[in-house]
């Protein structure tokens, strides 16, 4: 596979480095082990859930960060004794997997079942960053204010 050097777009370019930086960990991220599979899922319409197959592994042996907007799965088994195996086909080799998050993206919560890691997550956007709708007045119902400046 062919690596692509962006050096030279973040020399000629002034304020779009995340951008770059978005598009150069992608391409990281294309090249890299996908280990473990997981799923993004829709739950609802500011409801997402990441859901990871972490077979193998338990709760103690996973740790689930979340900082800003970038939320971190890592897991490793503990040392233990070695066994012998004949055929081994479940992977418990350590992981880091890292989702970047959204603006107002929260973690809700986080659970295990059945060799699944799930992570709730949640869009709660503040009331003072939200759209809101302006009422266009008039000439007539101007403020007060506005109408002191006139006169004078």
């Amino acid at each position: 596979m062919r690596t692509l050097d962006f050096a030279p777009l973040w020399r000629s370019t002034i304020g779009f480095d995340h951008l770059a930086d978005l598009v150069d960990s992608a391409l990281r991220q294309a090249t890299e082990d996908n280990y473990p599979p997981y799923n993004i899922e829709r739950s609802g319409e500011d409801h997402y859930r990441v859901t990871l197959a972490v077979a193998g592994f338990g709760v103690q042996d996973i740790a689930v960060t979340a900082e800003q907007n970038v939320l971190t799965v890592e897991g490793k088994k503990p040392e233990g004794a070695a066994r012998e195996y004949l055929y081994q086909g479940i992977a418990a080799r350590p992981f880091r997997r890292v989702f970047n998050l959204a603006d107002y993206v929260q973690v809700e919560q986080a659970s295990f079942q059945d060799g699944l890691l799930i992570i709730d997550l949640v869009r709660e956007v503040p009331e003072a960053v939200k759209p809101r709708r302006i009422e266009i007045g008039t000439a007539a119902s101007s403020s007060p204010r506005i109408a002191q400046k006139q006169a004078a």
